[in-house]
């Protein structure tokens, strides 16, 4: 147990002393290709009003593929809605077809079975009395 109180006590004097000298700034390695220009930085994140209304100002604007982008999907939403006016009409002249058929087809059959009940009809009407 006596191991580990010693690597726990020398990690946290380390980091003690990391914290507070004054010499290290932060714990990263520094890069020393560029050089450190803090307000450099600061200038390039912030800018003067004036620039920064004139930047809203110009980003403001739409490019032209937008707008082309735009019209495009305008004349594809307007050809989808031909589609399906196309289709549901289509599908509505079916429906009444199929429905005109099946009208014919059971008016036909209904005919025929009156016929057929007429000419088999013998004066007896409780169909127990059909077969004697």
């Amino acid at each position: 147990m006596s191991w580990t109180r010693v690597i726990v006590l020398s990690a946290l004097t380390t980091l003690l002393i990391l914290t507070f000298s004054s010499v290290v700034e932060n714990a990263a390695v520094r890069d020393d290709s560029k050089p450190a220009d803090h307000k450099g930085a600061a200038r390039q994140v912030f800018m003067p009003e004036s620039e920064a209304s004139n930047f809203f100002k110009r980003r403001g604007r739409r490019s032209v593929q937008y707008y082309e982008f735009q019209a495009e999907q305008r004349v594809r939403m307007q050809k989808d809605e031909q589609r399906r006016e196309y289709n549901e009409e289509q599908r509505n002249e079916y429906e009444n077809y199929v429905e005109e058929e099946r009208d014919e087809i059971n008016e036909r059959s209904r005919e025929t079975n009156e016929q057929l009940r007429e000419y088999h009809y013998d004066g007896f009407y409780p169909r127990s009395q059909w077969f004697h």
